[in-house]
């Protein structure tokens, strides 16, 4: 393999804080698509008269989606240049934006589902390109800052699609999606240089390479777990919150699971500073915290979930936890190597978010089933899982 990364150092674009912010903005963005669905699942199983089971598999196929576009896409980006790259995901991401909005059955609805997370990768295009041009000991805070767009863009987005989705309907929620992201493309074609790739590796010699990373880098394997487990909880909570808030226990709707999005702000505000603490006090410190934290908030959603003082409160610590110990992950696989950071993030956040769609598919499975404790004691087992991996890893 010839490396090209010397030639992109010496003309890499100069990251400062107004490209920086642009980043998170894109990241933020972006990411969104993903949960818009969330607060939206019971007004879309009204629509086509489909069960809540039925309707989370939905919700489910998007975080799939996201997850083999990952598989597929993230690994061009040693390859292909990036500006480009990250312009005709856009594109694709507003083709099937508008491919939800006129969903005409539930079969359309499920295919446009899996396009929409398949075309969203875009933030994790962006956040190895932040990696890359900044500095090794400022890398933690950087990635935290864009981090935290990411992480504010996806709170936000439940309460942007429950309280439109509840005034307006879901239709409309993708398609103002839509509009933002055309306005998105545009920015990003004329505010972000063009950066050469690092590798001239084939593509499908890119794709074989991930199979021996995850066999030589332990650390790889250790936070692919963790990110796994952590995002199952968060994606089971997320998912059932809608049907306990439409229950007789509270007689809410889609626009009061959107509000509690905006509770969890506080966990996306913290994350430059989660950032510069593993900068400083070291990622497995912050990954550690990051476990106590978020079973805390389970304990809560136990003991006080049929009280909104106690989901408040839960909802805090858990986006909280879950976005800490994201941080402290990709802080850690972002540290590893220049020439193969595409790949070895394509390997942790692929397994993030096929936790992520498990978790989905738990939360809609188990409360039907087994009801608002089912979905508890799921979130304490993720951690169980979490804590054991994080003690025995080297």
């Amino acid at each position: 393999m010839k490396s090209l990364s010397n030639e992109f150092i010496k003309e890499r674009q100069e990251l400062n804080k107004l490209l920086v912010l642009i980043m998170a903005i894109a990241c933020g963005l972006t990411i969104a698509n993903l949960y818009y669905i969330q607060p939206l699942l019971a007004d879309i199983a009204e629509t086509f008269n489909v069960s809540e089971i039925k309707v989370g598999f939905a919700a489910t196929l998007t975080q799939l989606g996201y997850a083999v576009g990952m598989i597929f896409i993230l690994p061009l980006a040693d390859i292909i240049e990036k500006r480009k790259l990250i312009a005709i995901m856009l594109l694709l991401s507003i083709i099937s934006l508008v491919s939800m909005s006129f969903s005409f059955n539930m079969h359309m609805l499920v295919v446009s589902s899996f396009a929409v997370g398949f075309t969203s990768i875009i933030p994790q295009l962006i956040i190895p390109l932040a990696a890359q041009l900044s500095n090794s000991n400022e890398r933690g805070h950087v990635i935290g800052t864009v981090m935290s767009g990411l992480l504010i863009g996806i709170l936000v987005s439940r309460t942007f699609s429950g309280i439109l989705g509840g005034y307006l309907g879901w239709r409309k929620v993708y398609i103002i999606a839509t509009i933002m992201l055309i306005i998105l493309l545009i920015a990003i074609k004329k505010l972000i240089q063009v950066h050469k790739p690092v590798s001239n590796t084939k593509y499908i010699e890119l794709l074989k390479s991930m199979i021996h990373l995850i066999n030589t880098e332990s650390v790889v394997r250790e936070v692919s777990v963790n990110g796994a487990m952590m995002f199952a909880a968060f994606s089971a909570f997320w998912t059932s919150l809608v049907f306990l808030l439409e229950s007789s226990h509270y007689n809410m709707g889609s626009e009061a699971a959107g509000l509690l999005g905006l509770v969890g702000i506080s966990g996306a505000l913290a994350a430059p500073l989660v950032g510069r603490i593993a900068d400083t006090k070291g990622t497995r410190f912050v990954t550690g915290i990051s476990i106590i934290v978020v079973i805390i908030s389970f304990i809560f959603f136990l003991l006080f979930g049929f009280k909104i003082l106690g989901l408040i409160l839960g909802v805090i610590l858990l986006d909280l936890g879950v976005q800490s110990c994201n941080i402290s992950n990709q802080t850690r696989v972002h540290s590893l190597n220049d020439e193969i950071r595409n790949r070895i993030n394509t390997i942790y956040m692929v397994c993030f978010f096929l936790g992520g769609a498990f978790g989905s598919f738990i939360g809609s499975y188990s409360y039907t089933y087994f009801g608002w404790y089912g979905i508890c004691i799921f979130g304490i087992s993720t951690q169980v899982i979490t804590s054991i991996v994080h003690k025995t890893a080297k």
